[in-house]
């Protein structure tokens, strides 16, 4: 299991080793082919803050070498917000006094109407972790719903059993977004103070669960600013590796989703994560993970999302909502997960995508069930 390698890395690699490394190891690293664990390590180090322009220029060579110049585009629809856990960084959070709702079957359809007519054919399904109100049979039933409408479907919600997972996969899901949220256990164990969240190793595995489970996509990563970034990094990127490895019918892809503003009070105290960190932590992820897709939220904002695409990113959310329920103006509306950064329309990330010198996908691959149905 990952958790193994992740505990033998970290004992390798323990903090003091960040600051060890000089623009020579940089160098050698940035003049590798295959990069090894401890080459993203120096790639995360303060020494390659120096070497942002040539990792970029590697980087979008790599990017362009696997993927091409084409970003697929996918939104979410939250179908609940009822939740069980006590995260302290969450506007769900158990103890908040928000607007709580669950979308009946016939509203999902509503919004997946409303989502679909602007073109948009990947959709991400998310809930709040509560499975007294949104249980696999809900989560089954609305994804039959909205299956014809969809080329893809994917999930984000609690961690789930492997059995739970191939229901989900034979019901019509084709992708799991699951974070870690952070890596170090410590700190794991004080943003969760309550509920089943607090199960660290059952959430850790979740992800290779997925994937036995027959899910061909698994997206992954860390909230970055909850704990030490570069630990977080590092894990993140070597739990991809593990994945690809492990899986290799599998796409892996991972996030970078930094803390946004939420219903709540809770502050990190963690060193945050600045743009240009946030710039390190991409390419360092590109160098290290060549075939592996980057997704960037509409977390960050218009221009820093803009500034990001060229450097590695091959997934962008557009014309977001972390609302329940507001894609249609249905009078059931939940309060929003966190507050987004960028609230441009579906046209208008797909004219900057353009603009950028790269295409916008609307729907880029074929399920893999359908390519066996056809003989592909």
């Amino acid at each position: 299991m990952f958790y193994e390698r992740m505990t033998e890395w970290q004992q390798r690699l323990p903090e003091s080793t960040w600051t060890s490394f000089s623009g020579v190891d940089v160098e050698l690293v940035l003049a590798r082919e295959t990069l090894r664990p401890q080459d993203l390590a120096v790639l995360l180090s303060p020494a390659a803050l120096a070497y942002l322009e040539p990792m970029a220029k590697k980087a979008q060579a790599l990017t362009i070498r696997h993927f091409g110049r084409t970003i697929g585009l996918f939104t979410p629809l939250y179908l609940a917000n009822f939740c069980t856990n006590s995260c302290l960084y969450c506007s769900f959070h158990a103890g908040n006094e928000i607007v709580r709702c669950k979308l009946t079957v016939e509203q999902v359809i509503q919004e997946g109407e409303a989502i679909s007519s602007t073109g948009l054919q990947h959709l991400l399904l998310l809930t709040g972790e509560s499975r007294s109100q949104s249980g696999p049979s809900y989560m089954e039933e609305c994804v039959h719903a909205l299956r014809p409408m969809f080329a893809s479907l994917g999930l984000e919600v609690y961690p789930l059993s492997t059995e739970e997972y191939r229901r989900l996969y034979e019901a019509g899901i084709d992708s799991v977004t699951l974070f870690q949220e952070t890596y170090d256990e410590i700190t794991y164990a004080l943003v969760h103070p309550a509920g089943p969240k607090r199960d660290y190793h059952y959430r850790l595995d979740a992800p290779e669960r997925a994937c036995a489970a027959g899910i061909s996509s698994v997206n992954i990563g860390a909230l970055l600013g909850l704990s030490d970034w570069r630990q977080d990094a590092f894990n993140s990127a070597l739990h991809a590796d593990y994945l690809q490895k492990t899986y290799p019918g599998v796409e892996v892809a991972i996030s970078v989703p930094r803390l946004r503003p939420y219903a709540g009070s809770f502050q990190s105290s963690a060193a945050p994560v600045t743009d240009a960190i946030l710039v390190q932590i991409i390419l360092a992820y590109r160098l290290f993970l060549p075939r592996a897709g980057i997704t960037l939220s509409t977390r960050e904002s218009p221009q820093m999302r803009e500034n990001l695409l060229p450097l590695g990113i091959t997934r962008l959310s557009a014309g977001s909502l972390t609302s329940v329920g507001g894609y249609s103006e249905t009078d059931n509306v939940g309060s929003a997960q966190f507050e987004i950064a960028d609230e441009r329309s579906v046209p208008e990330v797909v004219s900057m995508i353009r603009a950028k010198g790269y295409l916008p996908a609307f729907c880029d691959w074929v399920n893999m069930r359908e390519k066996d149905a056809v003989g592909l």
